[in-house]
C-alpha cells in the first residue's frame, strides 16, 4: 500500500537533465517496486494505490498486468494527474530525485472507506510505507489498514512498516515522528536506512536504531547501511549483519525496492535470518548494477547466482517487464 507513479529515467549517465537527449519510461513508486520484485520472485501481490484518470494512469495498469501484479485495488482519481519522477544518474553514488506531484499524488487519496480491509486482515504480508502518513486522508487510511489487521490478521501474519522517509512530502516534516510512532505500534517488521531510522526512533547508531524500533512495537528490526551493508535484529535475539555485495553501480534508485521484496521472499519462506539478509542484499544490488527499477527486479536464479559468486544471467525469460500470474506461487505480498 502506497506510491505509484511513472519513473522517466535518463538513458545517458553521467549528463545532467539540461542534458539529456532520452528518456525511458517505466512503472515506479517504492511500494508498487516492491510488488514487483516479490512477484518476479514468484509470490502473489497486489498494490492498493491510486493514479490519475490519465493515459500514464492507464499505462500504470498495463505494466502492473504484465509484472504479474493484481492491480483491482488500483483506483484512478478525476482531476489529478498520475504522478512522474525523473533523476539524474551519477555512478556511483549521486542519483537527485525530482518528483511531480502537484497539486497532489492520487496516491495520497486512498480513503478508508474505501480500503478492502478482509484482504488487507488476510494478506500473508502487508506492506506500507512512511509516505502514506505524510497526509489525509491516505495518512487516516493507513492507520485504519494497520489497526484493523493487528486486530484481525492471523498470528502468523507479516506487517512491514518501510520508514520511506521523504521530507519534501510532508506541510511540516517536524510532526512526521508521532505518526512512525503509532505505525510503529501496529508492525511486526521496520525497514529503514539509518536517517528513517533517525526520524522514526531519533537514534542514529545501528544497533541503538534497531533496539529503538522493537523497542517502539516491531518484532523485527531491519537497518540498511549503505556500503556498511544491513544489520538486522529481532526480538528473540537472533541477529544478523550481512556486508554488502560488491557491484558496479549504474543507477542506486530502486535497489531498496529490490531488497524488501527479497526480504519478503525469505520471510515468507521461512529462512533464516542471515540467509534472508543475503538474499535481500544481493537482490539490490542486481538492481543497482542496471539502469531502471521496476523491470530490472531479478529472477530468483539471477540472485541465487550473484550470491554463489556467478554472474547473474537473464532470468527465466525476457528482461523487459514479463511476469505474469502463472509464474505466482502460494506465497501473498
Amino acid at each position: 500500500m502506497g506510491r505509484i507513479g511513472v519513473d522517466i529515467y535518463p538513458l545517458q549517465t553521467g549528463v545532467s537533465l539540461a542534458r539529456v537527449e532520452t528518456f525511458g519510461k517505466f512503472l515506479g513508486g517504492s511500494a508498487t517496486n516492491v510488488a514487483v520484485a516479490a512477484a518476479r520472485l514468484g509470490r502473489r501481490a497486489a498494490v492498493i494505490t491510486r493514479t490519475g484518470q490519465d493515459a500514464f494512469g492507464a499505462y500504470l495498469h498495463e505494466a502492473l498486468r504484465e509484472f504479474g501484479v493484481d492491480d483491482r485495488w488500483v483506483t484512478a482519481v478525476p482531476g489529478l494527474p498520475t504522478p512522474v519522477t525523473f533523476c539524474e544518474i551519477f555512478p556511483p553514488d549521486d542519483f537527485p530525485l525530482y518528483f511531480y506531484r502537484q497539486p497532489k499524488a492520487p496516491d495520497l487519496e486512498l480513503r478508508t472507506g474505501q480500503l478492502d480491509l478482509a484482504a488487507i486482515a488476510d494478506a500473508r504480508v502487508f506492506w506500507m510505507t512512511g509516505t502514506g502518513l505524510c497526509d489525509e486522508p491516505s495518512r487516516s487510511a493507513t492507520l485504519a489498514a494497520l489497526e484493523h489487521r493487528a486486530k484481525s490478521a492471523a498470528g502468523a501474519a507479516i506487517t512491514v512498516f518501510d520508514l520511506d522517509w521523504r521530507p519534501m512530502f510532508w506541510t511540516d516534516p517536524g510532526r512526521a515522528r508521532p505518526f512512525y510512532t503509532e505505525a510503529l505500534m501496529r508492525a511486526t517488521v521496520a525497514v529503514g536506512n539509518l536517517d528513517e531510522c533517525e526520524i522514526a526512533t531519533g537514534e542514529c547508531e545501528p544497533h541503538a536504531a534497531a533496539r529503538a524500533l522493537l523497542d517502539a512495537g516491531a518484532e523485527l528490526a531491519v537497518v540498511k547501511q549503505g556500503p556498511k551493508g544491513v544489520l538486522a535484529l529481532h526480538r528473540d535475539g537472533t541477529t544478523a549483519e550481512v556486508p554488502p555485495v560488491q557491484i558496479d553501480v549504474v543507477n542506486g534508485l530502486g535497489a531498496g525496492d529490490a531488497f524488501g521484496g527479497a526480504m519478503v521472499h525469505g520471510l515468507l519462506a521461512g529462512w533464516e535470518l542471515e540467509h534472508t539478509m543475503r538474499f535481500a542484499n544481493a537482490a539490490g544490488a542486481i538492481v543497482a548494477s542496471r539502469l531502471a527499477c521496476s523491470s530490472a527486479m531479478p529472477y530468483p536464479s539471477e540472485v541465487d547466482a550473484l550470491i554463489e559468486g556467478r554472474t547473474p544471467g537473464p532470468g527465466p525469460g525476457p528482461a523487459s517487464p514479463v511476469g505474469t500470474a502463472d509464474q505466482a506461487s502460494d506465497g501473498d505480498a
